[in-house]
């Protein structure tokens, strides 16, 4: 089927973002919806967002470990932009009161040197085309009421990207092998989590190749200077007011997150 309403959907998203109050799964009443209507929300949802003056910065990938692909009943990671108004810096204060249900994920986040268009794109074209990599924490949230999604809520609504906070500290891919980066997790000091690279897609660099190729058979292209998220390390992590969290990656250096109301 193809999916209803896809303006009024965005519609009901973008306010949910503006008023962040979470709106019922669209698959409650729509339960065959898949990932091609969820992107089908998702650009008129960008549209809107774009119309406001937002720009997109680069992409966010999710579902890129397979429990997670399990637990949502895909065999394939999904995407969403990363919007320029939800961009922080290393050690910069993240107020709670701009999201719905924020949680907080370490991942290797990669920058584009040169442009990059798929289809058919390998994962040595891709590495070669990394200006670096630096150490990140992506924040998910959903406008989807208690997370409740199945996977077209989830593509509809930016693949749940909140926000992502990047540390300062490019690392040519030349000097580490994205699949062996380790990483940790703390929060106001005590360690809650572990991680390494091939937690995405088995490799990062494979993930950045798979976005290529996907959005290049949708006509876009990755830009220089482009973020790009590969996604999650380990289990997201709720956010309260006063958390301080810090992911240090091995080669990469830390990433440090301080949480307001």
């Amino acid at each position: 089927m193809v999916v209803t309403d896809p303006r009024g959907k965005a519609q009901a998203l973008y306010d949910a973002r503006r008023t962040r109050t979470p709106i019922s799964p669209f698959t409650d009443t729509e339960p065959t919806l898949g990932m091609a209507d969820g992107y089908a929300v998702q650009r008129e949802l960008v549209a809107l967002l774009l119309a406001d003056g937002d720009r997109i910065v680069g992409y966010k990938v999710g579902l890129t470990s397979e429990p997670m692909q399990k637990m949502i009943g895909v065999g394939s990671p999904d995407y969403g932009p990363v919007l320029g108004s939800t961009v922080y810096r290393d050690g910069d204060e993240v107020p709670l009161s701009r999201f719905i249900s924020p949680k907080l994920e370490a991942e290797i986040v990669f920058v584009l040197g040169e442009r990059l268009e798929g289809p058919g794109v390998t994962i040595t074209e891709a590495r070669a085309a990394l200006a670096g990599a630096v150490a990140g924490v992506e924040i998910v949230d959903s406008r989807i009421v208690d997370w409740r999604i199945q996977l077209a809520d989830t593509v509809a609504d930016l693949a749940s990207n909140g926000a992502v906070a990047v540390s300062s500290r490019l690392v040519p891919v030349t000097e580490l092998d994205a699949r062996l980066v380790g990483m940790t997790l703390t929060r106001n000091g005590e360690l809650i989590d572990t991680g390494a690279g091939a937690a995405a897609l088995g490799d990062p660099v494979a993930v950045v190749a798979w976005l290529a190729n996907v959005l290049g058979g949708n006509g876009i292209a990755l830009e220089p200077g482009h973020l790009i998220l590969t996604g999650a390390l380990h289990a997201a992590v709720p956010m309260t007011p006063g958390d301080v969290f810090r992911a240090e990656f091995d080669r990469l250096g830390p990433v440090t997150v301080r949480v307001r109301s």
